[in-house]
């Protein structure tokens, strides 16, 4: 109960802990979870301050009857955080059906949700006139970002490069992606995926346009620790924040592409499906 009330909270809440016994000062590091500070054995809190909580979470919260989906979409209308949203579907605050979940678990819901949300109004905007291509990224997390003037689908490349924090001493390739229909059943890319798709759906939805949207991610050396799922979104977001270069041709854009990347196009571009599929498929805008 008390877990809830501080995640109701927009601002950090003053509290009291006592434990058992000392706290263990060793840091838990490995390569699936984000490094945890100091823990124990919690034998008592008290919350020391009231919690500020937002009149639109606090209405939400109370209100059982409305979809998980809604509550998220109606939350992030109101400029609540997507943190926020996060740490509120985690402690089982929002939906109907409301139970504890983990956080990489929320992180992602709220990333699809929002992405799904998001499609349904670019999928009203007129397409890109010019084929663009972004470059960027954080954390060891680099994103080339191809934008094609047709309607949108998705594809991400991830190339996980030796010594990145999962990859041990060798180069990992996977894919996966979506075509006019959305995604079916859980991305093999796990979260990562709808962290990229969401970056990518931010940047149309704000210029009202919709494209065919190619990302490579791939991870360096220097993505050494875990730091969770945010850390896509954010280089995805960085990506596009940067002055794009235009293209005429798909091919063209590769190319300049393959410039930035340290694995050369020959190991990844077998798996880039969607790729293939463009050079091959005509539209009927080509007959005109």
């Amino acid at each position: 109960l008390k877990s809830q009330e501080l995640a109701l909270s927009i601002t950090p809440v003053d509290t009291e802990a006592w434990f058992n016994k000392p706290l263990s000062n060793r840091l838990k590091f490995d390569s699936v979870m984000t490094p945890m500070g100091p823990s124990g054995d919690l034998k008592d809190l008290d919350i020391t301050e009231n919690p500020h909580v937002p009149k639109k979470v606090d209405y939400l919260v109370y209100d059982d009857d409305a979809l998980a989906k809604d509550a998220v979409s109606e939350l992030i209308s109101s400029n609540i955080s997507q943190d926020h949203i996060t740490r509120l579907l985690s402690i089982g605050l929002l939906g109907k059906e409301r139970k504890l979940v983990p956080t990489r678990w929320s992180i992602t819901a709220v990333d699809d949700m929002l992405g799904k949300d998001l499609l349904h109004s670019v999928r009203d905007h007129p397409q890109i006139s010019d084929i663009m291509l972004f470059s960027g990224g954080a954390f060891g997390n680099h994103f080339e970002i191809l934008l094609i003037p047709r309607v949108f689908s998705y594809e991400l490349i991830e190339i996980w490069m030796p010594r990145a924090v999962w990859s041990g001493d060798s180069t990992w390739i996977g894919a996966d992606g979506e075509g006019m229909d959305g995604k079916k059943g859980y991305s093999s890319l796990a979260g990562g995926y709808y962290a990229a798709r969401l970056g990518a759906l931010e940047y149309l939805n704000g210029i009202s346009r919709q494209a065919t949207v190619f990302m490579v991610r791939e991870i360096t050396p220097d993505y050494w620790a875990p730091l969770g799922v945010w850390v896509v979104r954010e280089a995805a977001r960085n990506a596009l924040q940067n002055p794009p270069q235009r293209f005429e041709s798909i091919g063209a854009a590769l190319a300049d592409m393959s410039s930035r990347l340290q694995t050369p196009i020959e190991a990844w571009g077998p798996k880039a499906s969607l790729i293939r599929e463009l050079k091959c498929q005509r539209t009927l805008d080509s007959f005109f």
